[in-house]
């Protein structure tokens, strides 16, 4: 946690009510997001009870098991499911839009895609555990389930495991991305509960929401694991009396105020402008969905049950880069997020004082521009002579560090200047203008030279093998 996010927590406990630290929005919000909200039963890793979920907060669509060990109602509620969302998906690969590439041939990218919203992280697993249980699944053979079944698994396997990408807005979960836009007075365990989260946002006395949050009458949790008072008094007695009605009716008292908080987190997150890095992030989000299109649409096999040593690492590098250039657009987006950063001495800002727009550095062919800029800043400036900055008044510019005493900086600019003998107008800051400057910089990461699948070492246990569908793929348990 950082010093300024704890600050806002002791704020928000003196003060009784959630504070921001965060002034734009950092994830895309569709105009038609699919809230989906999974319950399991009880005990069960992946043993899917209910779902609600839809686009339209006046009508959602209730899904239940009415025995949820009975292996033929929990594969007809899974087609159930992929009756509702296949649909919305694959609505969004009609338009597309053509991409071109340098040194690559152009692609197609859908103009939008489908956003899932799930209450909590824990919404994000079960999905990823029952993606896991119907990708493998078949049509034919024994143990047959609807042929959408199987490709509902690996849907969900992609959206699941797109969660885990930073900054992508697939499938975003409702309380970590209140969590990184509002800081509570309680702690991040209570923070896990949607009620509780939202009862801080909200306005009204602390103390009574909180009270009202913890009551699992007023509050049923936001799944997908039930409330045990409700699984032994409730749920139990209608599974056992083997009334469908009773048991869904049941569920819909747990699922219906989890959706009212669903569409209230929606709308506090829509009032917030999108930061500007949102757009860039959410096109590679599309980009990523197209892939996937296009992967099944070409009859690609199912996702692995768990990636060979070329691919763990290529995934590991794809994600680290994702992660490292995601703080970077969040804190150049947003001036309470480089506040951080400003706290810890990885950027400064301040006045400018003095430039020389002119100077260079070099002899005869090989003279540079690098104009000088002074900076007077209050800020602490814990960073080396030489170390690269960037400045989020002028993305794309990058400079360097001379020097740092006594509250004035010195630093040098070393590209985004334009291509003349003198710095393009507006390139070189101006006295008198407040800039802020950075350490963090989301310069460009090639990729390590990774050997192919096939050339695995054995170390690493040798290349993996393809992928053939048997029979035995059906003898994977859902729990």
């Amino acid at each position: 946690m950082s010093l300024l996010t704890s600050l806002a927590r002791l704020r928000a406990l003196d003060e009784g009510v959630a504070q921001p630290v965060a002034t734009v929005r950092h994830c895309h919000l569709s105009a038609r997001p699919m809230v989906f909200i999974p319950l399991k039963l009880s005990g069960e890793a992946a043993a899917p009870l209910a779902a609600m979920l839809g686009d339209d907060r006046e009508r959602p669509r209730l899904l239940v098991v009415p025995q949820p060990r009975n292996r033929d109602l929990r594969f007809a509620w899974a087609a159930e499911l992929a009756g509702v969302l296949l649909p919305y998906i694959e609505g969004f690969l009609a338009a597309t839009e053509t991409v071109e590439r340098r040194n690559a041939d152009p692609y197609e990218r859908a103009v939008d895609a489908p956003q899932l919203i799930v209450p909590n992280p824990a919404g994000v697993g079960f999905t990823r555990l029952l993606g896991r249980s119907t990708r493998f699944r078949r049509a034919d053979g024994p143990y047959p389930v609807p042929p959408e079944v199987p490709l509902l698994g690996r849907w969900l396997t992609y959206f699941a495991e797109r969660a885990a990408y930073p900054g992508s807005s697939l499938m975003p979960a409702a309380t970590e991305e209140l969590g990184r836009h509002w800081a509570t007075g309680q702690s991040g365990l209570e923070d896990a509960n949607l009620a509780a989260l939202l009862g801080w946002i909200a306005d009204g006395p602390v103390d009574r929401r909180a009270d009202e949050a913890e009551d699992p009458l007023i509050w049923p949790p936001a799944g997908p694991a039930t409330d045990p008072g409700f699984d032994a008094e409730v749920l139990a007695p209608a599974i056992e009396s083997g009334s469908a009605e009773r048991v869904t009716e049941a569920l819909r008292t747990q699922l219906e105020p989890t959706w009212r908080l669903m569409w209230q987190a929606i709308d506090l997150l829509g009032g917030l402008p999108a930061g500007a890095s949102v757009t860039q992030r959410w096109e590679q989000d599309r980009g990523s969905f197209s892939g996937m299109a296009a992967h099944l649409a070409e009859g690609g096999p199912p996702q692995p049950r768990r990636d060979g040593a070329i691919a763990a690492a290529a995934r590991l590098t794809r994600m680290e880069r994702a992660q490292a250039a995601y703080d970077v657009q969040r804190a150049y987006d947003d001036p309470l997020v480089m506040a951080d950063h400003r706290l810890t001495g990885e950027a400064f800002a301040g006045e400018v004082v003095e430039t020389v727009p002119d100077n260079t550095e070099g002899e005869g062919r090989s003279r540079k521009l690098r104009p000088l800029v002074m900076i007077k800043t209050d800020d602490p400036v814990r960073l080396p002579p030489g170390a690269s900055l960037g400045t989020p008044q002028r993305r794309g510019q990058g400079a360097e560090l001379v020097s740092a005493s006594d509250g004035l900086v010195t630093l040098k600019i070393t590209k985004g200047m334009g291509r003349g003998k003198t710095a393009a107008p507006g390139a070189v800051p101006e006295p008198g203008e407040r800039v802020c400057y950075t350490s963090l910089t989301d310069d460009f990461q090639g990729s390590p030279n990774l050997p192919d699948a096939e050339a695995t070492p054995w170390t690493h246990g040798g290349p993996p093998r393809e992928y053939v569908p048997d029979d035995e793929d059906a003898q994977e348990e859902w729990s």
